[in-house]
């Protein structure tokens, strides 16, 4: 076996094949600089990967988790590179199956950290079937999905986020289709944990990481980053200093929804919310958020408070609910099958109902 600077080396099985595995770290204690590939990083100046890279390997080590009981499942796309630039386990499958495959990680090796890493493109597009039955299922797994409301990698045609009347190379005198929330798709989904942070604000994206980390089963987390090459500046009124906190919507478990000093979310008709004016209707009418109502309306409330000019976006988490685990509620069929039927043999099993022998 031969061992990289990374702590990566390549064996040999018994028949020869050659494969790569991690070298388990003697010292517990991880710091950013172990979870960097030798890869050379490659997207564009400017791009949001970087800064969401950069925020996700100095949170890796916060895990407690082994590099090799870490694994990341890309599909296609700009931010699907990520497996290359991360020295853990990774999977660079094909597009928009990453979410299934990473299902059949989670389900067969429950003691894995398994994170799945999307586009816009990738996991609403040809994956959107995966994603919402991932989460419906409520797999443990952690689903990232970058959202820069354009096709970055095949170099700029609309998305299932891009808005109505965008300009692009496959929609020259707009686009037609009306766009996807990826939030309210995934409530919708039933999804147990749902967030949406931003890649320029390393401490917010780093504490819905850490969240969606702690969370048993699916979470899903909507990150906007900026594609400079085809769609720069996107949500730039969310990142503008004089504007961002006119705009951005931090929600707090418990804690009031206000945007700045003025302003704050109160009930709306028919289920729905609004953001209205405290010094009108005053402070007591304010919601106070609650991340861990059953039902997921009132989340689903929330994320219909966008607007195309980002007048008013919440950030923090949406949901957060526990449900039992695909992967639990498996792994416990089998152990009674197997109870049942001996040892759970192959043969008892294909026989445990009605058969017949042909001659």
């Amino acid at each position: 076996m031969t061992e990289n600077r990374n702590g990566t080396g390549h064996v040999h099985d018994e028949d020869g094949l050659a494969g790569l595995r991690l070298v388990p770290k003697t010292d517990a204690q991880y710091k950013m600089k172990d979870f960097k590939s030798d890869q050379e990083v490659r997207w564009c100046p400017g791009c949001g990967d970087y800064a969401i890279l950069a925020a996700f390997q100095s949170f890796l080590p916060q895990l407690g988790v082994p590099r090799e009981n870490i694994v990341m499942v890309s599909g296609i796309g700009c931010s699907s590179r990520f497996p290359y630039y991360l020295s853990t386990y990774g999977v660079h499958s094909i597009h928009g199956r990453a979410p299934a495959i990473a299902t059949g990680l989670a389900t067969s090796r429950p003691d894995l950290s398994v994170w799945v890493i999307t586009g816009d493109g990738d996991g609403l597009s040809i994956g959107g079937n995966h994603l919402i039955h991932a989460l419906r299922r409520n797999v443990n797994i952690n689903i990232l999905l970058f959202n820069n409301r354009i096709y970055g990698l095949t170099k700029g045609q609309y998305s299932p986020t891009s808005e109505a009347g965008k300009i692009t190379k496959s929609s020259p005198v707009g686009s037609l289709d009306h766009p996807f929330n990826p939030l309210s798709l995934a409530l919708g989904a039933e999804a147990g944990f749902v967030a949406r942070t931003v890649d320029s604000d390393r401490k917010h994206l780093t504490s819905v990481l850490r969240a969606a980390a702690d969370h048993p089963g699916a979470s899903f987390v909507e990150i906007y980053q900026n594609c400079p090459i085809f769609n720069d500046d996107a949500f730039e009124p969310l990142k503008d200093a004089s504007s961002r906190d006119l705009r951005l919507l931090r929600m707090e478990h418990g804690e009031p929804l206000r945007l700045g000093a003025d302003r704050g979310v109160v009930a709306g008709g028919f289920g729905g919310l609004e953001v209205a004016d405290v010094a009108e209707v005053g402070e007591d009418r304010l919601i106070r958020h609650d991340a861990h109502r059953e039902d997921p309306g009132y989340a689903f409330a929330l994320s219909r408070l966008d607007r195309p000019a980002f007048e008013h976006v919440p950030i923090g988490v949406f949901r957060d609910v526990r449900r039992p685990t695909y992967d639990d509620l498996l792994n416990e069929q089998i152990e009674d099958a197997r109870s049942e039927r001996g040892d759970g043999e192959l043969a008892a099993l294909l026989a445990g109902g009605d058969t017949w022998t042909v001659h």
